[in-house]
């Protein structure tokens, strides 16, 4: 026990002599461990917003999506340059999967409706659905004020509707917009509640949903195919394009996350039925791209992981280079204690402690400041960029989550890499010569 206890206070004495020399020798650890951790914490930031975003449509949803085929096979045109398309979910289907998939926590069907959406001199694409008081649940979606879609908007086909946030913004930023009246199409609604922001970070839930729910307007499902029926009319590169579509979308909700696989497994083999090509049907499975997702996070963490570990290499290379000077200018102190009887083991041990300091107070200052920089990132990036000269960068969301076992592993690797490159250097020193080592000058 003395005799490490002597070995350790003389390594520290060594490094104590040349403190400059010491602390940058062990910046390569430093900034290898703090790159390790804010790689690991972006990554894992970045997938904890991704599956957020995943399970803010419904863990246990599947969505079946009308979808446009090619224009050339679903349009029948005239000399006149107008168009008929005929395509997507049809009212058939949803009594097939009502019939068949009993089970079912709930199925609920949305309808497009209109061209555009109207208010004063405001005006935006429609992105207006019929729909049923279901939704709410399917979906997750929140209120901000006023109420949803009711069983009494549907039986006496109200005309009210319930907008999503953006929606609400745009149209009416200076006022209140409940009991606001305006207008899909030529027909007139009133606002009766305003969905919270759903947040879709970076686009990713809005690429799976098909669209961004913040800029949604729901009306009854009744009144939506009382007043606008099953064609859309739409203006294209100076055409006239009628849409006949019964059904955009179909919300199918699982029971439990358990039965999810099995009943997206059904539902494609009933919509299949009704559709052979299978060219204007999407089928999307939240819990599917979940599973997918988690595994793609895991292999960009490994990336990251090790591209960042690189630094760690380059700094035991730098220990290795300065522990190798270190025995050429103390190649006379290694004679002298050899002289006094110390062994191979003794210089050896001496050299390793060195080599161990440095990497483990190069380790723990690289863990400080990867925890600083990763919280930094965090809470500062979104302030800068609210400046003017970055918001050409658009819709940037970079969130970091600071991980034990990223600290952990990083700390460990550093000692290993610093003790693994300091073997060497230690070697060399324990095989001097003590007589050719005492006249070195």
């Amino acid at each position: 026990m003395t005799f490490l206890l002597e070995t350790f206070r003389l390594g520290l004495h060594n490094l104590r002599l040349h403190k400059m020399r010491s602390f940058l020798t062990s910046l390569g650890i430093i900034f290898g461990v703090a790159a390790v951790i804010v790689m690991v914490s972006i990554g894992e930031g970045n997938k904890q917003a991704m599956l957020r975003d995943i399970q803010a449509l419904g863990a246990t949803n599947i969505i079946v999506r009308s979808a446009k085929p090619p224009e050339s096979s679903s349009m029948m045109g005239s000399a006149q340059r107008t168009f008929l398309a005929r395509f997507g979910i049809k009212r058939e289907d949803l009594r097939r999967l009502q019939e068949h998939i009993k089970h079912a926590a709930s199925i609920v069907p949305l309808k497009a409706v209109g061209d555009e959406i109207l208010y004063a001199d405001k005006r935006m694409t429609s992105q207006a659905f019929g729909v049923t008081p279901q939704l709410q649940r399917s979906a997750n979606l929140r209120l901000d004020r006023g109420r949803y879609i009711t069983d009494q908007d549907m039986s006496s086909k109200l005309p009210v509707a319930v907008i999503g946030a953006d929606v609400a913004e745009k149209f009416f930023a200076r006022s209140e917009p409940l009991n606001q009246v305006f207008r899909i199409g030529n027909q007139a609604f009133k606002v009766v509640g305003v969905l919270k922001p759903v947040g879709m970070a970076g686009g990713r839930g809005s690429a799976l949903v098909g669209r961004d729910w913040n800029m949604d307007v729901h009306i009854p499902m009744s009144t939506a195919e009382a007043q606008f029926g099953d064609m859309i009319f739409r203006r294209v590169a100076g055409a006239e394009v009628r849409e006949e579509v019964e059904l955009s979308e179909i919300y199918v909700t699982s029971a439990s996350t358990d039965d999810v696989l099995r009943d997206a497994a059904l539902v494609r083999q009933i919509i299949r039925a009704g559709h052979p090509e299978f060219n204007d049907v999407q089928i999307r499975v939240p819990w599917e791209l979940l599973e997918s997702e988690k595994k793609t996070a895991r292999i960009m963490n490994v990336i990251l992981t090790s591209i960042a570990a690189i630094s760690l290499l380059v700094g035991g290379i730098g220990i290795m280079n300065i522990m190798l000077a270190s025995v050429t200018e103390r190649t006379r102190e290694i004679g002298i204690r050899r002289a006094l009887g110390a062994t191979r083991r003794h210089i050896v041990s001496q050299f390793l402690v060195e080599t161990g300091s440095l990497s483990a107070v190069g380790g723990l200052l690289g863990i400080g400041l990867g925890v600083g920089a990763s919280i930094l990132i965090g809470r500062v990036l979104p302030w800068v960029l609210q400046f003017p000269i970055m918001r050409g960068l658009g819709k940037l969301n970079l969130e970091t989550d600071v991980t034990m076992w990223s600290i952990i592993v990083s700390f460990l690797v550093a000692a290993t890499v610093g003790l693994a490159f300091g073997i060497y250097p230690a070697l060399v020193a324990s095989r001097q010569d003590p007589i050719v080592a005492l006249r070195h000058d």
